[in-house]
């Protein structure tokens, strides 16, 4: 039984044969247009060419109405016999929504006061063969959004905002670091050992080669590389590739900003973290204040300061300092929590401060982690059980991660091999050991401050957009089952 769909489809390639009878190239290799749509409704009483797709179709006895768009804007066309004669008129009964068209003639105001161009000549572009969604009921199937962003953009203006914004959000950023200093840069995609953070990587094989290399987790061992060589600021913004699970606010192909800024620490990083957020969001929104998830949220600096455990005894009542271990596992067991390679007492705080996570709604920074959660970190020189590192939260989850970069090459081995030991003994995340990077850290690494800052995140809450896939224009999906 044919649908409704390929009913149409039927028909409108029945439509294409008919266009080609009559000498009609429904897909011609070039258009003659001379203005975009949002220029020439400002031309009355001038002749315009403009171009763009049919979004609207109105036939009335012998004249036809249609609405044209393009990117800068829509315009209504007016056709008549008379002004394009009887061929051209018939070749009109062959469009449809969808399609793309020249149209040239002079600008006019109707009387209902709708700028609008009277058609002399026009020039089919490209012949649509599926009917589009309807644009007033808009496309509302997150999945079809997703797996077809095209349809998404072209009937949800919505969607399209977003990813402008995203756009805008990313040049504003790349200027603001430019504008401190910081260096442009570029590091590998394709790695032969993977580092600077706990991940399950993609793996691939190089043939020629005849070895694995694997898709980047983080840039930070690259970036740091290039800090030793001698490039004071640099950063990179790229895509990172983890091989994890996808829920709202995690894609396994995601864009990470990534810098690094030699004889700063932590604390210089926080200033930069700020600056970033408030100023991206005065110069794309026009105001530090966003609306997400029913909170209104001011981004203005300074953002206050508090300890992960400070957090945890604040919201959650209990105080990591004097709880035993054997409480710390009772209270990862009611909670289904496990730990990869064992329990680690460190590890066991911080998989359980994430309850406290969905209280942290205005901008807070959240220091002083356990040593135990990265590998990469300065300890705090009054507690080396604590580590220089802080993440930003904002609505509910973390937007980014910085530290004050471990540079003794004595330290950074000594942890690499306690990594080693937690893979041998069922971490799949813990990195392996780069024998490179240790190498390059003994050339001498000066003291350092790096920030990691998540694009989709920062976009997410910039828009007010709640799942990530909506912030990435073709986001990792299941396979489809045709």
């Amino acid at each position: 039984m044919v649908s409704r769909l390929q009913k149409i489809r039927q028909e409108r390639v029945e439509k294409f044969k008919k266009l080609r009878q009559l000498g009609v190239d429904p897909y011609p290799p070039r258009a003659k247009r001379r203005e975009v749509i949002g220029k020439a409704r400002a031309k009355l009483g001038k002749v315009v060419s403009v171009a763009g797709r049919i979004i609207a179709w109105r036939a009335h006895g012998g004249a036809v109405f249609a609405d044209l768009m393009d990117s800068s804007g829509k315009i209504q066309l007016f056709f008549s016999r008379s002004d394009v004669g009887e061929k051209n008129y018939e070749i009109l009964t062959l469009l449809d929504i969808g399609d793309f068209l020249c149209a040239q003639g002079e600008v006019f105001k109707t009387k209902q006061g709708e700028i609008t161009v009277r058609v002399v000549s026009f020039q089919v572009l490209a012949k649509s063969l599926r009917s589009l969604p309807n644009r007033w009921r808009g496309l509302r199937d997150i999945e079809i959004r997703s797996r077809k962003r095209y349809l998404d953009l072209l009937v949800n203006p919505k969607s399209q905002q977003v990813f402008i914004h995203r756009s805008q959000i990313i040049r504003s950023l790349r200027k603001i670091l430019d504008e401190e200093g910081f260096l442009e840069v570029e590091t590998p995609t394709l790695q032969p050992l993977y580092g600077g953070a706990s991940a399950r990587p993609f793996i691939t094989r190089h043939h020629a080669l005849d070895a694995n290399l694997y898709l980047k987790i983080s840039d930070e061992l690259y970036l740091k590389r290039l800090i030793i060589g001698g490039l004071d600021k640099v950063y990179e913004i790229d895509h990172n590739f983890r091989n994890e699970g996808i829920d709202k606010s995690h894609n396994p192909e995601f864009t990470m900003m990534e810098c690094y800024w030699a004889m700063a620490d932590y604390k210089d990083m926080m200033g930069l973290t700020e600056k970033i957020f408030s100023q991206i969001a005065v110069e794309v929104l026009g105001t530090t204040k966003i609306n997400y998830g029913g909170h209104q949220i001011d981004l203005k600096p300074p953002w206050p300061r508090i300890t992960m455990f400070a957090a945890i005894k604040k919201y959650l009542g209990w105080e990591p300092k004097k709880i035993s271990d054997g409480d710390l596992k009772k209270k990862l067991a009611e909670r289904n929590l496990t730990l990869s390679g064992g329990f680690n007492r460190g590890l066991a705080v911080a998989a359980l401060f994430e309850e406290v996570e969905p209280n942290l709604i205005q901008p807070v920074f959240i220091t002083d982690f356990p040593k135990e959660t990265t590998m990469l970190c300065k300890p705090r020189e009054d507690n080396p059980e604590l580590i220089e590192r802080f993440e930003p939260y904002i609505a509910g989850f973390e937007v980014g991660n910085a530290y004050s970069e471990l540079n003794n090459p004595f330290l950074q081995r000594q942890f690499f091999e306690e990594q080693v030991k937690a893979a041998a003994v069922g971490d799949e995340e813990a990195p392996p050991l780069d024998e490179d990077f240790l190498e390059a850290m003994e050339y001498g690494m000066p003291p350092t401050g790096g920030l990691g800052i998540g694009i989709d995140r920062m976009v997410m809450l910039l828009t007010g957009e709640e799942n990530i896939r909506d912030v990435i224009l073709f986001p990792t999906l299941r396979p489809e089952k045709k």
